[in-house]
């Protein structure tokens, strides 16, 4: 999958699951509910024990089928450690320049986490094909969204922290080109009793939400 393809197909599905569990088997069976629910993309955090392991194992078993990314990526040697595992792309909780240089050597999708203003111009000069905007919850949600857009409307945004079935359809309507979300979807309850087919259900919820928002913003006036 081409560095464009991958943008696209990631914000042509308008959500990036956050997989964050205690184990990669949990990981492996967290992304399989997703992806029967109907998302086409998912992110392995760091923090997972095995994370590397199960990266690999998501990409034997989908392939291009699905768009798979590390997160919390800290420093450029993991970046390239798990583009070899198999992640089209690659999301960091900070800007690490040397992060983002990594990913554009070999054509990988960057989305470098900042908050600021001047973080978030930054890190797209940096050469940023997203940034991550965290922790937005924290900082007024969509609005903060709206806010970062006025001024960058070239800046393709994804915000971390806030987001759920009630709020992300206002992210998308704010300016966010895709919403990313982790245990409101990945729930670790539902992962340690065994009910992944609730997560499956999450998972249809938040696309029927995305499309309802896409499809309201069509219709607004001015659009």
């Amino acid at each position: 999958m081409t560095k464009q393809q991958t943008l696209s197909f990631m914000i042509d599905t308008g959500i990036v699951p956050v997989v964050r569990t205690s184990s990669a088997e949990d990981a492996i069976r967290a992304i399989e509910a997703i992806y029967a629910g109907g998302i086409r993309a998912a992110e392995i955090t760091m923090t997972v024990p095995g994370a590397v392991q199960a990266l690999e194992k998501v990409a034997a078993k989908f392939g291009d089928k699905i768009v798979l990314g590390a997160g919390t990526v800290l420093d450029p040697e993991t970046a390239r450690i798990c583009m070899l595992a198999g992640a089209e792309f690659f999301v960091t909780p900070s800007l690490k320049r040397e992060t983002i240089e990594v990913a554009r050597r070999y054509a990988k999708v960057i989305c470098p986490g900042a908050l600021t203003p001047t973080e978030v111009l930054t890190a797209w000069e940096a050469g940023a094909d997203i940034v991550k905007i965290f922790p937005c919850g924290a900082v007024g949600g969509p609005k903060y969204i709206k806010a970062l857009r006025a001024p960058f409307p070239h800046i393709e945004m994804i915000p971390t922290g806030g987001v759920n079935l009630e709020t992300a359809g206002e992210f998308l309507k704010a300016g966010a080109c895709a919403v990313a979300v982790g245990a409101e979807l990945v729930d670790g309850k539902l992962i340690r009793e065994g009910r992944f087919d609730l997560i499956e259900d999450k998972a249809r919820q938040y696309l029927a939400v995305i499309a309802q928002a896409r499809q309201e913003m069509k219709q607004a006036p001015g659009r």
